[in-house]
């Protein structure tokens, strides 16, 4: 199709997703930021939040992302990730877990208030996550 650009979502142990996509919304510092063919060439840093590609077959898949990079050029984006997993492979049990740590560092009283940005920003998207 004629919308479409090619998606690259790679962690340093495999390829997560290698596909074609009509739209992809990223969780920036910026905000949510959705890319489409001929955007604008960008290189952003994320923050936690969930990655959504509307591939070219009208299905969607999700991503739970806690940080990474994403480069769009010449109608391919890049996303580079260490923590990034397939909502389908995520369980309750990872859920809570990852909550509870979440909170427990949120209680401790030296953090930066990027980092208690970052965590806050975790927070809300395993909470908004169903599974």
């Amino acid at each position: 199709m004629e919308n479409n650009f090619k998606v690259e979502i790679i962690s340093p142990e495999k390829i997560i997703f290698s596909d074609n996509s009509t739209q992809v919304t990223i969780p920036s510092y910026e905000g949510e930021m959705s890319i489409l063919k001929n955007h604008i060439s960008i290189i952003t840093f994320l923050r936690p939040g969930i990655i959504i590609t509307n591939k070219d077959d009208g299905k969607i898949e999700k991503f739970f992302v806690e940080d990474g990079i994403a480069e769009f050029n010449t109608n391919t984006l890049i996303i580079l990730s260490s923590s990034i997993l397939n909502i389908k492979e995520l369980s309750k049990d990872f859920i809570d877990n990852l909550s509870k740590i979440t909170q427990d560092k949120l209680s401790q009283k030296d953090l930066l208030d990027h980092d208690r940005y970052v965590l806050n920003c975790k927070l809300d998207v395993l909470k908004e996550i169903r599974i």
